[in-house]
């Protein structure tokens, strides 16, 4: 496949490598002649809990990898159906999938999935993975896609040679599901994207890379976040995309 040619742009992006108030304490009270009993204070701790977190609002975020999966239940199955739902079924990507779930070859104990849920139901979720993480063959989907060993990737995706490095993490299989309202969408991609960011820098990131829309420059702005471009922009499965590079840093400080 022919090279792309590189822009001006390539230099800017090579050059981008290199915080609820607590709940008030209960007032001691009386049980006959004594003070509160144990089980009248875990009741009150237990209400006093359940109060904070219905002023928080029911949906809720996890960062999920093969260690800590039991701790979830059926969670990181149902993430897998989800993306199933949204890349096979309603964008009809020919992708791998078994028993109702998608999957490729980077869904390694490398990963860390992070999920947005509400009461069990899968809205939205990103896959994060190290620029330096190794299975068989593959690596990580851009630099493999510039190695031309993807199919529906062209070898001229990124503007300068993929990342290695411990520092830059990927984000692919960003979605969104079509259960979640408009109203409640833009809600939804902030509490993706800040679990997002707080996952990565857990992990000692400082730099995320991924393939996203080519309207990112739209919905990053609402998000209060700024990327620089790593590649031009290309059509695949009938959606144009563009690989693009954000600081971890300057990300919701």
């Amino acid at each position: 496949m022919k090279n792309f040619s590189v822009p001006a742009q390539a230099a800017t992006a090579a050059s981008a490598f290199p915080d609820l108030k607590p709940p008030e304490k209960p007032p001691e009270g009386r049980v006959g002649q004594g003070a509160l009993s144990s089980r009248d204070k875990k009741r009150m701790r237990v209400r006093a809990q359940r109060e904070a977190a219905r002023q928080r609002g029911s949906i809720r975020a996890s960062a999920l990898s093969f260690a800590n999966m039991h701790c979830y239940g059926e969670l990181l199955h149902d993430y897998f159906q989800a993306r199933k739902e949204v890349f096979i079924d309603q964008l009809e990507w020919d992708i791998p999938q078994a028993d109702g779930m998608e999957f490729d070859q980077y869904d390694t104990p490398q990963c860390r999935w992070v999920i947005v849920h509400e009461y069990g139901e899968v809205l939205a979720g990103i896959r994060l993975q190290p620029t330096t993480a190794r299975c068989g063959i593959y690596s990580y989907m851009l630099r493999d896609a510039q190695r031309g060993l993807l199919e529906n990737l062209t070898d001229d995706v990124l503007f300068m040679e993929a990342p290695v490095d411990p520092r830059v993490w990927e984000a692919a299989r960003v979605f969104i599901t079509q259960t979640v309202s408009a109203k409640r969408r833009f809600e939804v991609q902030q509490i993706l994207v800040s679990k997002l960011i707080q996952t990565a820098r857990d992990e000692g990131a400082s730099h995320v890379i991924g393939i996203v829309p080519a309207i990112w420059k739209r919905w990053l702005r609402r998000l209060d976040l700024s990327a620089v471009p790593i590649g031009p922009r290309f059509r695949v499965d009938g959606t144009h995309s563009q690989a693009i590079l954000f600081n971890l840093f300057k990300a919701m400080n």
